[in-house]
């Protein structure tokens, strides 16, 4: 490293000059130097938006401008400022990271160049080395299978960096970071580009060089550790960091192609390759971390733990059993070391990271793995009272009690599976970690009152996820957890009471306890809810019981205080605890002599589980009657009605009780002020109406049968708000009054419609709705159109009301409803497309919730409406009733004033139009047929796109369209060459094929696409892409030659005979017809043919072509 900074740049060579000769212009051609460094200054520290915005878009038209790379060099040349390096770096990315590639010597001269020009300028500012670097790493990415003059050209780049390792400190350092940016870009998955291309590229860089990699790195670290660190030096630090860095690159590599999602950190497992096994066996491997870990200051150190929680996810089979035992040793022995050394855990970085290496044990390891470990009754005591001191800390690095709870939740859940007669000590320190917990939430309760601090409550998901952790652990001699629950719950419970019969009531004592009493009705409810059946008994079930009791009974003495005054968390913990208790002790399949019941009878007369559901429908009517302004105690509340109104069996239970009977016969304003729509109420605020009225439904249906008088008696509220909505339009019209009842109707009619489910009980709503009010919904479409918050539930009324769910739409044959419903359905989505597409253009933070929400729903509303099955649409022609042509118009018109992007980037959106494009290509290709070629070509450039999208729903819709559109002209043209009659017969079609004959590069490009997702991607509807397919090769036979042919010559000769019997294979057996039994040959065909083709390619020798070269 004493070589001098000379040497390192002849080891490149002095060639600094690009290829400048061979593009077109000169550099006085494009943005001049200053130019550049005004644009710079915009980019990278201007405040001003819309010159940032600005500055970015000529960044783009430099990218594309023949002149890019002379003005990169300009800036890395001349240009005076670090930023102006960095624009180079930036704008050489993307260049070289283009689907088209720049040609391969190109591509070669960029990465020499900047090889030398970091070697003879290592002092650049380390964001600009950093981007440089990227650039190396894309280059050699892309380029890996690439070959020039029989060279694997882009391979040697292994080779470059170890001159920089011969170099200065900033030489090394350097060499360092390419290896380290190029480990991470090998393992990056860019989506916009093959999976398999990456995975290929992937598994090869992994086979040949990952791990020499791996062992210099961990050489290096060795070699630069064993000398003493002068901690100060920052270039030393900097090259610590930057190896810690690279050996986690190295063991962060994905190489199975799992794609492990981040969220599921606490469940991963390192595949480290077999060949790997002589690193992880040499005992001072891991020492070597574990003493990085030890000497060195935290900002180098928790990058040291980060390798060791790698190094502790290792796969177990890649051990013996002696040598994982021994493996396991030497990393509780560390674990041991940390503990008994806790300084450097202080650092919230190391904590965490420390945190995640405790939970990883557990992961990869048995609990009778672990007790057979040397001194496991220390480190099991080091590491609980670790845990303990963590839960007292609640304030400190909240993020990390998740590792530390998974821990523990994964050792109590092992215990009745350990075979080996060491004790685990698990009863012993179990409690201990629920009692911390427990003792900890309670104090931080008036810590958080008083100093105003974020109360953990509010998280609700952590709380949630952390209790369901510890609902295991608590599990682990229950007794001592009921125990300390019981005497707490008492004591909080008394010194409540107490403080409300106070003559001197203090408001914030009060909050206090209802602060600790809220944390213990979620213990209660937590450890009720984690009761399992294989390890439960009759003592555990009567401690439920105890515990089940004090909450029962803390509910009414909050009820009893209502409406003066009320509590939101308790409210919600309150419902928390039903819900709990509800999943595990209501129910047909549970045994009603649970001893459960036998506390709860003794104390509040409560003998099974029927008598619990009349005090939770009690619980529910006198929170939907006083809690009507708390959003989230109504919210939660109605998700429990909803809940427990499920199952025909519940329901049964359910329709007898007083509460219940008392809902269905006074769902008003007056009882439940939540269905009020006065002045305060906003109309966000009216959502949860919606979830109310399909619970009320379900249960008026148990009884109802076709009782019209009964059903008229329970729409009768709903029946004078659409009156008096009705008065307001006929009259002077107060709009904010009409918007709020009307929005409101709209969400409880959908909340009844989603709870129909049989033709007479829908029948009995559409007699109320038609023709009576349906005016009014029409009304307010046609009014209140650029205000979403009104249309968008009319709409999904609408949507709903049309959509045949179980069949309840099959009216009587002599009923003209199922006519009468589309045209109703055909005026709204008329009239909204109509008036939407007069809004003009719309801002991008507006296009959506203003115009591409209403036109999702539209299409899911129509979309049912074509194929409910209700209609005959020959019908509309034959009688000159327009509103089927109508909404296929809206929908056209609709469909042209959106982009094709914005089909595919909002995904209500493309959910909505591709299975709607499917169904009118399905059963309407006359209309498909008899569209303009704008529009039709508009349509297949949307097919086209959807056809690679990453949503099943959308690619699976696309090929299914495709196909119907394929199989409709191979059908026109086999009858244009039958008989005469025929070709008169087919006249429908001649407009689509003139189409296709003047454009038949667009049946050609989706074919592309297809044959390329079989051979290149990770195919995940094979079925729905072989069936247009075939459709597409026997109408483009030639064009299917061409692709084969170019295909088969971009691979070695060794490759290509294989391929072309392939590809002879793929159409062994399949005639030149589209009927059914010769497209199930041909997609058998093809799943054949995909394997064998992949397995063709697979391997060193084979080239792959990509998206943009043999299928383009």
């Amino acid at each position: 490293m004493s070589v001098g900074n000379v040497q390192c740049q002849q080891n490149f060579g002095q060639k600094r000059t690009w290829f400048a000769a061979s593009l077109p212009g000169s550099l006085a051609a494009g943005p001049s130097l200053a130019d550049l460094e005004v644009l710079c200054k915009h980019l990278y520290e201007g405040t001003d938006l819309a010159q940032r915005m600005q500055a970015e878009k000529v960044v783009l038209e430099l990218i594309d401008s023949p002149e890019c790379l002379n003005q990169c060099q300009l800036l890395l040349e001349q240009g005076t400022t670090s930023y102006a390096q960095l624009l180079a770096a930036t704008c050489l990315s993307k260049l070289v990271s283009r689907a088209s590639p720049l040609p391969i010597e190109q591509r070669i001269d960029i990465r020499n160049y900047i090889l030398n020009y970091v070697a003879s300028q290592p002092k650049l500012a380390p964001f600009v080395i950093q981007a440089l670097v990227q650039v190396i790493a894309k280059i050699t990415k892309l380029g890996w299978f690439e070959v020039l003059k029989d060279q694997l050209i882009f391979r040697n780049i292994i080779t470059d960096v170890k001159k920089f390792l011969q170099g200065t400190v900033d030489h090394y350092i350097i060499g360092v970071m390419i290896l380290s940016e190029l480990t991470q870009e090998m393992n990056l998955v860019d989506y916009s580009r093959s999976s398999a291309k990456h995975r290929k590229i992937a598994t090869s860089f992994c086979d040949t060089s990952l791990k020499d990699i791996m062992m210099l790195a961990c050489s290096l670290l060795k070699e630069l550790f064993a000398k003493p660190l002068i901690l100060h030096d920052q270039r030393q630090q900097s090259l610590a960091v930057q190896l810690l860095k690279l050996v986690l690159n190295c063991l962060n590599f994905d190489f199975i192609g799992s794609s492990a999602d981040e969220s599921a950190d606490d469940l991963c497992t390192v595949q480290i390759p077999t060949n790997w096994r002589a690193i992880f066996l040499e005992p001072e491997t891991l020492d070597l971390f574990f003493d990085l870990y030890h000497s060195l200051p935290p900002v180098l150190s928790q990058l040291a733990l980060s390798c060791l929680v790698q190094f502790a996810s290792t796969r177990r089979s890649l051990f013996s059993n002696p040598e994982r035992a021994k493996y396991l040793g030497n990393l509780t022995k560390g674990v041991k070391q940390i503990l008994e050394n806790p300084q450097g855990l202080s650092d919230p970085g190391n904590y965490h990271e420390f945190c995640r290496f405790l939970a990883r044990l557990k992961t990869n390891y048995q609990l009778g793995e672990l007790v057979m470990v040397k001194d496991y009754p220390e480190v099991i005591q080091l590491i609980a009272n670790f845990t303990i001191t963590s839960l007292q800390h609640w304030e400190f690095a909240p993020n990390s009690v998740h590792y530390l709870l998974t821990l523990w939740q994964r050792l109590v859940a092992s215990v009745p599976f350990v075979k080996t007669a060491e004790p685990h000590l698990l009863d012993t320190y179990a409690p201990e970690i629920t009692k911390a917990y427990i003792t900890s939430r309670l104090e931080c309760v008036p810590v958080v009152i008083r100093d105003g601090l974020e109360d953990p409550l509010d998280d609700t998901a952590t709380v949630f996820q952390q209790l369901e952790q510890l609902c295991t652990v608590s599990r682990c001699e229950y007794e001592k957890t009921c125990t300390l629950l019981v005497q707490l719950f008492d004591q909080n419970a008394q010194n409540y009471q107490k403080l409300l019969h106070s003559s001197s009531r203090n408001p914030i004592e009060i909050t206090v306890q209802e602060g600790r009493l809220a944390w213990l009705v979620y213990f209660v409810g937590a450890f009720v809810g984690g009761r399992l059946t294989y390890t439960s008994t009759d003592e555990h079930d009567a401690m439920d019981g105890e515990l089940s009791c004090r909450v029962f009974q803390l509910m009414s003495l909050m009820d009893a205080q209502l409406p003066q005054s009320s509590n939101e968390k308790v409210e919600l913990a309150i419902l928390w605890f039903m819900d709990q208790f509800r999943k595990t002790y209501v129910g047909d399949q549970l045994q009603h002599t649970s001893k459960v019941y036998a506390r709860m009878s003794e104390v509040l007369g409560i003998t099974d589980d029927n008598q619990v559901l009349e005090t939770f429908m009690t619980k529910i009517v006198t929170n939907l009657k006083y809690q009507g302004r708390c959003e989230p105690v109504i919210s939660r509340t109605l998700q429990f009605l909803n809940d427990i109104s499920v199952g025909y069996g519940l329901l049964k239970r359910l329709v007898k009780i007083e509460a219940v009977k008392f809902m269905l016969q006074n769902h008003t304003s007056k009882h439940f002020p939540f269905l009020g729509v006065g002045g305060e109420c906003r109309l966000s605020d009216l959502r949860c109406r919606t979830v109310f009225y399909t619970a009320l439904t379900r249960l008026l249906m148990v009884d109802l049968g076709e009782d019209e008088e009964e059903f008229e008696n329970f729409m009768f509220p709903l029946t004078v708000s659409f009156e008096r909505v009705t008065r307001i339009f006929n009259s002077s019209f107060e709009q904010e009054e009409a918007k709020r009842l009307l929005v409101g109707l709209a969400r409880d009619l959908r909340g009844i419609a989603c709870a129909l489910n049989t033709k007479s009980s829908y029948s009995l709503l559409f007699g109320w709705l038609y023709p009576a009010y349906i005016s009014v919904l029409q009304r307010a479409i046609e009014l209140w159109y650029r205000e979403p918050a009104c249309t968008t539930p009319i709409l999904k009324l609408m949507a709903e009301f049309v959509q045949n769910r179980s069949q309840r739409l099959n009216f009587d044959g002599s009923s003209p409803n199922g006519i009468l419903l589309f045209r109703e359905a055909s005026k709204m989505i008329c009239t909204y497309g109509n008036q939407i597409l007069s809004l003009g253009t719309l801002s991008k933070d507006q296009v959506y919730p203003l115009k591409l929400k209403g036109i999702s729903i539209c299409y899911s509303a129509l979309k049912s409406a074509l194929c409910g099955n209700y209609v005959s649409f020959g019908v509309f022609k034959l009688y000159g009733d327009n509103h089927f042509d109508n909404v296929l118009q809206a929908f056209v018109k609709m469909l042209l004033s959106v982009s094709h992007s914005d089909l595919l980037q909002y995904r209500k959106l493309s959910q909505s139009y591709y299975p709607l494009l499917e169904c009118l290509t399905q059963d309407h290709m006359s209309f498909i047929s008899s569209l303009e070629p704008h529009v039709f070509f508009y349509i297949l450039t949307s097919i086209s796109e959807g056809l690679t999208a990453v949503d099943t729903i959308v690619s699976s819709s696309c090929c299914a369209s495709l196909d119907y559109i394929v199989t409709y002209l191979f059908k026109h043209l086999s009858k244009g060459k039958k008989t005469p009659r025929c070709r008169e017969i087919s006249q429908d079609g001649q407009r689509l094929l003139h189409f296709m004959q003047q454009n038949p590069d667009v049946l050609q490009q989706m074919m592309s696409i297809l044959l390329n997702t079989i051979i290149f991607e990770d195919c995940r509807n094979q079925w729905s892409v072989s069936r247009p397919l075939l459709g597409l090769i026997l109408l483009n036979e030639k064009y299917f030659s061409e692709l084969r042919a170019t295909l088969i010559s971009s691979q070695p000769d060794n490759k290509r005979e294989v391929l072309d019997q392939c590809f002879r294979n793929l159409m062994e057996g399949v005639e030149q017809n589209l009927l059914v039994k010769n497209r199930d040959r041909f997609t058998q065909n093809m799943s054949v043919f995909r394997r064998d083709v992949a397995e063709a390619l697979h391997g060193e020798g084979a080239s792959d072509p990509g998206t943009s070269d043999a299928m383009s």
